[in-house]
Order: structure tokens, then C-alpha cells, then sequence
């Protein structure tokens, strides 16, 4: 166990599997108090158990990020259960997959009402109890396909695409009542949500080629960019957008062998 986060207060949405769970386990084990929310109880219990067998300090929330009601109360009641709140990482999203002449209105506006939508909420809350504190980090989690559009997915690409701009602001505004706002962008993760493409072997290996690392990444690679944002290591970074992609976004063109 750590101490780089000690003392401090962190809520992670979607922190129920991937590289929400990653996280809420990083900051545990960096002694913070960890409040972590999702749809799934059982999910979530699992992330709590795993942190308590390390020693560290976890509490569960079940909240849908999509409606508003619950995330604002969920982040409400940790900072008033816990005297503060330091850390929000907004992780939770969702995404529709189809060719854009076929994608309802119901299921592009999906793509949004957690990752956009949910962010604006948490983020909202988040800052009603950071500015009289005088201090903060929020981290968004982006993609990279917010950088680059990726066909079949336009409102997952749209709305990860709104999350780099909508960091960039919060940073603009609330950085001289001393918060900070920065987005992680990564590549492909080995997650739940692309263990179909995964799964595949030769979708894998066609994935990798096309990455200067040679491989993709894992949730606590992730997790430990998102510990350096949320740390006072990053004290004058804000407003930043991170690839953690194995350079995926560095290269123009990919030499396949």
C-alpha cells in the first residue's frame, strides 16, 4: 500500500468492471477512500472485496450515471458522508453500434446520456463541493475514437469526441478556484467491453499490427495514468488530453508485416 492519494476522497463512476474496477483498486491501494458506483450490486460488491482483501477502504453505490437524480445524489451523499470530495473519475459510458443510416434516434442518443450527459451531471456536483474547498482533480475518460471517427460507431465517436472539449472547459473555468480537469484517451483495452473482439484471435492479432507497441492495453495501465492525474504529481496539468494507446495516435500510417 501506498500513500500518494492519502487522505483523499475519490468517486469512480462505472466502477464495476474494467478500467473503472482498475482504478478503484489503484486509488485503494494509494490510500485513498474510494466510493465507486454502478448499475450491477453484485459487480460492485466484487471490486469491494477485492479492495478489502488489500486493506483498502471502498464503498459501493448503485447509480446510473444516465439519470440524473442518482448520480448527483450519489456523489451529494459521499461528500457529505465523508466531509469532502478530491477525486471524481468519470469512466461509465455506453455505446450503439450500426451503419449511421440505420441507427435510431433512441439509440444515438444512448451513446450520450452516460458519457456526455452523465459527465455534465457528475462533473456538476463534483464542483459544488470542490470550489469551497479550493482544490480537485476531475478526470474524463475519452477514446481514441474521439480523436479519430471509427465507422459504425458515429455517436460513440461523437460523444467521446465531446468529452476532450468539455475537459478543456471545466479546466478553463475552474482552474483559478484551484481544480483541475484532464481526460485520459485510450487505445484498445482489454476490457469486458471489447472481449468479443478480442475473443478472436486473428481480430486480435490484426488489432496489434496496428499498434507501435505490438499489443493492447490492460486496465491498470490505464489506472495508473488516471493515478498521476489524481495525484498532486500533476499539480499544473489541466486541460490535458493523454493518449494511453501504445502510440496508436502517434503514427500516420501502420507498415503491417
Amino acid at each position: 500500500m501506498g500513500n500518494r492519494l492519502s487522505g483523499k476522497v475519490a468517486f469512480v463512476t462505472g466502477g464495476s468492471s474494467g478500467i473503472g474496477r482498475s482504478t478503484a483498486i489503484r486509488f485503494a491501494q494509494e490510500g485513498a477512500q474510494v466510493v465507486i458506483c454502478g448499475r450491477k450490486l453484485d459487480a460492485l460488491h466484487e471490486v469491494v472485496a477485492a479492495v478489502e482483501k488489500l486493506g483498502g477502504k471502498i464503498e459501493a453505490v448503485q447509480a446510473d450515471v444516465s439519470h440524473e437524480a442518482e448520480i448527483t445524489q450519489a456523489i451529494e451523499a459521499t461528500a457529505k458522508k465523508y466531509g469532502r470530495l478530491d477525486i471524481l473519475v468519470n469512466n461509465a459510458m455506453a455505446y450503439s453500434w450500426g451503419a449511421i443510416e440505420t441507427t435510431s434516434t433512441e439509440d444515438w442518443k444512448s451513446n450520450f446520456s452516460t458519457t456526455v450527459d452523465g459527465t455534465f451531471w457528475a462533473t456538476r456536483a463534483a464542483l459544488k463541493v470542490m470550489k469551497p474547498q479550493g482544490s480537485g482533480s476531475i478526470i474524463n475518460m475519452s477514446s481514441i475514437c474521439g480523436l479519430f471517427g471509427m465507422a459504425w460507431m458515429a455517436g460513440y465517436s461523437a460523444a467521446k469526441a465531446a468529452i476532450i472539449n468539455f475537459t478543456k472547459a471545466v479546466a478553463a473555468e475552474v482552474g483559478p478556484s484551484g481544480i483541475r480537469c484532464n481526460s485520459i484517451i485510450p487505445g484498445v483495452v482489454d476490457t469486458p467491453a471489447t472481449s468479443g473482439m478480442l475473443s478472436d484471435q486473428k481480430a486480435k492479432s490484426n488489432t496489434e499490427k496496428l499498434i507501435p507497441l505490438k499489443r493492447v492495453g490492460h486496465p491498470e495501465e490505464l489506472a495508473n495514468a488516471i493515478l498521476f492525474l489524481a495525484s498532486d504529481e500533476s499539480s499544473y496539468i489541466t486541460g490535458a488530453s493523454i493518449p494511453v494507446d501504445g502510440g496508436r495516435s502517434a503514427e500516420l500510417y501502420t507498415v503491417l508485416e
